[in-house]
C-alpha cells in the first residue's frame, strides 16, 4: 500500500486535554467527567526521523521518551490507521493529571495523541467527533474516561452497533467538584480484576436506578447527589485494594457529602452541591487521619481536548 505524505517539515501543534473521574459512583464504565486539571502538549514535524519526548511535571524522569511514549503510540495509531507516512517527531509534554490515581491520566495521553495527529493531519485527513472517538476507545479499551477528555462536562458512552458513542449533558452550575488526591497510586488493572463475574440482580437494579437519579441530580437537582452516587457493583468489591480511600469516603458520606472513588481510584471525588459545601468537605480532609491528601477544587470542564496549528517554530 502506498502511503500518503507525511506532514510538512515545521508543522506544530499545541493540544490540552483535561483530567477525568469516570463511574461517579453507581456509573460504571458509563459515566464521566471531565474536570479543569490539565496536560498540555506541544508536537512539531522535524526532518530527523523518530521521535523525541520532554517531559515536564508529573511523568518527568518516569515516563518513557521515545517512540513508546503513550502520547507518540498513539499519534502514530492515527497516521498508520489512515495511510499516512508518520513523520519525525518533536514533543514537549507538560503534565498536571496525576499518574495512577484514577483521574483518567492514561486516556489524558490518548486523547493528547489523537488530538495532535488530527492537528496535524489537518488538510490531509479530517477527523471528525466520532472518528476521534472511535480511536481513542479502541486504544483505551473503553469509551468512559476519553469521550469526556475529548468533548467535556458531562458525558454517557456506550457501544453501540456504530461502536463507541456517547452524549454530553452541562452539568448544573451549582455543582462543585472536590477531588481528594492520595500520595499512592493503584494500578487499575488491578482495581479492574476485583470486579465479580457476577452481582445479584437486586444490586443491578438499585445501580440502575441510582445512574437515572445522577443525572438528574447533576444538570438539574444538587441536593440529590448524595442519593444519587449510591453504589453497589464496583467500589465494595474493591475495597481491599485501597483502604485508605475507602475510609475517607465513608467519613466524608457520613456527614452528608457526596464521595466516591474517582475511576478506578485511589484518589475521592467529592459532588458537591455549592462552593460552601465543597470548603465543609475540604475541611474535613484536611483533618482526616490517615495518609495525607491533596484536595484540589476544580471547575467542571465543558470544553474538552482542543488543538491548534501553528506556523513552523522550534520547541526550543
Amino acid at each position: 500500500m502506498t502511503l500518503m505524505p507525511a506532514p510538512p517539515v515545521g508543522r506544530s501543534v499545541t493540544v490540552k486535554v483535561p483530567a477525568t473521574s469516570a463511574n461517579l459512583g453507581p456509573g460504571f464504565d458509563t459515566l464521566g467527567l471531565a474536570l479543569s486539571l490539565y496536560d498540555d502538549l506541544e508536537v512539531r514535524v522535524r526532518e530527523q526521523p523518530g521521535a523525541s519526548v520532554e517531559v515536564r511535571g508529573i511523568g518527568e524522569g518516569e515516563v518513557p521518551t521515545d517512540e513508546t511514549n503513550l502520547v507518540v503510540r498513539s499519534i502514530r495509531f492515527v497516521f498508520d490507521r489512515y495511510g499516512v507516512e508518520f513523520p519525525g517527531l518533536e514533543l514537549v509534554a507538560s503534565n498536571l493529571i496525576p499518574h495512577g490515581r484514577g483521574l483518567g491520566s492514561s486516556g489524558a495521553a490518548i486523547v493528547s495523541g489523537i488530538m495532535a495527529a488530527k492537528g496535524l493531519l489537518e488538510g490531509i485527513i479530517e477527523l471528525d467527533s466520532n472518528a476521534l472517538l472511535s480511536l481513542a476507545s479502541e486504544l483505551e479499551g473503553h469509551p468512559d474516561n476519553v469521550a469526556p477528555a475529548l468533548f467535556g462536562g458531562l458525558t454517557i458512552a456506550w457501544s453501540g452497533e456504530h461502536g463507541p458513542q456517547h452524549k454530553k449533558l452541562m452539568v448544573h452550575r451549582g455543582v462543585s467538584p472536590l477531588v481528594c488526591v492520595p500520595d499512592y497510586t493503584l494500578s487499575t488493572e488491578l482495581a479492574r480484576s476485583l470486579r465479580p463475574v457476577s452481582v445479584p440482580h437486586e444490586d443491578a437494579i438499585f445501580n440502575v436506578s441510582r445512574s437515572a437519579l445522577l443525572i438528574a441530580a447533576l444538570i438539574q437537582s444538587p441536593e440529590l447527589l448524595h442519593d444519587a452516587t449510591e453504589d453497589r457493583l464496583h467500589q465494595n468489591y474493591r475495597a481491599s485494594a485501597m483502604p485508605e480511600t475507602v475510609a475517607l469516603v465513608e467519613e466524608l458520606r457520613g456527614h452528608g457529602h457526596a464521595a466516591v472513588v474517582s475511576g478506578a481510584g485511589p484518589s475521592v471525588l467529592v459532588l458537591c452541591s455549592d462552593p460552601a459545601e465543597r470548603l465543609v468537605a475540604a475541611d474535613l480532609v484536611a483533618a482526616h487521619d490517615g495518609s495525607p491528601w491533596q484536595a484540589l477544587m476544580l471547575a467542571v470542564d465543558f470544553k474538552g481536548a482542543t488543538v491548534n496549528l501553528h506556523p513552523a517554530k522550534s520547541l526550543a
